[in-house]
């Protein structure tokens, strides 16, 4: 008598969430749901199991993470995007205005750029990376919403007419202290580029100078949003301040993400 199909998938992904549980995996079942979609076949499937259990993130494995209602491709040595960077879409979105010329810095994989162009319809879109494997990749998920992607320091990249025309500027710069960097789980720790982590030894490094050089590319009436944690809401705010923005703090109710958003006058 033949195997029932059915029963055979059964055992097979009863076997694969036995396996991720044992490694740690807390969420096991829905794991293994998306390695059992994504595998071509059975020997692929066990490669991919393999590489889970040896901790490679789940996003670099299957190619993917789901963000904001989008699948957004992401790679090995590409910063995974959080899911609580979607209130940084959120506040973003609710100052963007009426099409807005949008710049992701320090994109990554582009999501927040890709997400906020879901909503808003950008005049002008643009994301920016110094690293070019990120580059590579945001500029493969930018292209279906009509982004460029520049690989550079922060603003240096952009054409210079933009120069004080950008109506939103987004980023999730790194912004865990360097102290920290070995506190945080070995995904990240070990397989995405401390370039997106390391933020200096307060972690406001990049944002300082973020903020520093954001006020010559705003426009009148522009916005910044930056996402941080919640010890850096205060010394940010002061730096922002100082630079001639005005800034609002967004925060989730689990406190979880903070987000601060900082007005240009005009």
């Amino acid at each position: 008598m033949g195997a029932n199909p059915t029963d055979t998938g059964t055992s097979h992904r009863a076997d694969v969430v036995a396996r991720l549980r044992a490694a740690g995996c807390v969420f096991a079942e829905d794991e293994a749901e998306l390695l059992l979609a994504a595998a071509g076949g059975p020997a692929e499937l066990a490669d991919m199991v393999q590489r889970r259990v040896a901790g490679l993130p789940l996003e670099h494995i299957v190619g993917f993470v789901e963000f904001c209602g989008r699948r957004v491709g992401v790679e090995p040595g590409v910063f995974v995007p959080r899911q609580r960077t979607a209130l940084l879409v959120s506040a973003a979105v609710a100052v963007a205005g009426d099409r807005p010329a949008v710049v992701e810095l320090c994109c990554g994989s582009g999501a927040v750029a890709c997400a906020v162009a879901d909503r808003v319809a950008p005049s002008w879109l643009a994301a920016v990376d110094l690293d070019p494997v990120a580059v590579g990749c945001a500029r493969r998920n930018l292209a279906a919403v009509g982004g460029q992607v520049f690989q550079g320091d922060l603003f240096d990249p952009l054409p210079a007419d933009r120069r004080g025309r950008v109506d939103l500027a987004l980023a999730v710069a790194p912004y865990v202290p360097s102290a920290a960097i070995a506190l945080l789980p070995p995904e990240a720790r070990l397989h995405e580029p401390a370039l997106a982590l390391d933020g200096g030894a307060d972690g406001l490094d990049v944002l300082r100078r973020i903020v520093g050089r954001a006020p010559d590319w705003l426009a009148p009436g522009g916005w910044l949003a930056v996402e941080v944690g919640d010890s850096q809401v205060e010394p940010l705010g002061t730096l922002l301040r100082r630079t001639g923005l005005e800034p609002t703090v967004v925060r989730e109710p689990d406190g979880v993400g903070v987000v601060v958003t900082a007005r240009l006058p005009g």
